[in-house]
C-alpha cells in the first residue's frame, strides 16, 4: 500500500479507470460477436445495424486509447467486408 497522499489518490483513479477500460473492451467484443453471429444467421438488416453500433463502439475504444488506430480499422473493414459479400 502507499503511504503517500498523492500514491494513494493514484490507487483509486487507477481502479475507476480500469473498469471504464473493461467496459469498452466489452462493448467492441460483444458488439463484434453480434455482427458475427448476424453474418451466419444471414440476417442482412441484422449484420449492417449491429455493424454500425460496432463501428460506433470501436471508433469509441479507439479514441480513449484503448485499442490502436490500425487495429481499428483493420476489423472494421474485415467486418464490413464480410457484411458485403453477405449481399452478394
Amino acid at each position: 500500500m502507499p503511504n503517500i497522499k498523492s500514491s494513494k489518490k493514484s490507487v483509486k483513479q487507477d481502479i475507476k479507470t480500469t473498469i471504464a477500460n473493461n467496459a469498452y473492451t466489452a462493448k467492441v467484443k460483444n458488439s463484434s460477436k453480434k455482427v458475427e453471429k448476424a453474418i451466419i444467421n444471414k440476417d442482412k438488416e441484422l449484420a449492417n445495424t449491429e455493424l454500425k453500433k460496432f463501428i460506433c463502439n470501436i471508433d469509441k475504444a479507439c479514441s480513449k486509447g484503448l485499442i490502436k488506430k490500425n487495429t481499428c480499422d483493420r476489423q472494421k473493414a474485415r467486418l464490413n467486408k464480410k457484411v458485403k459479400e453477405m449481399d452478394n
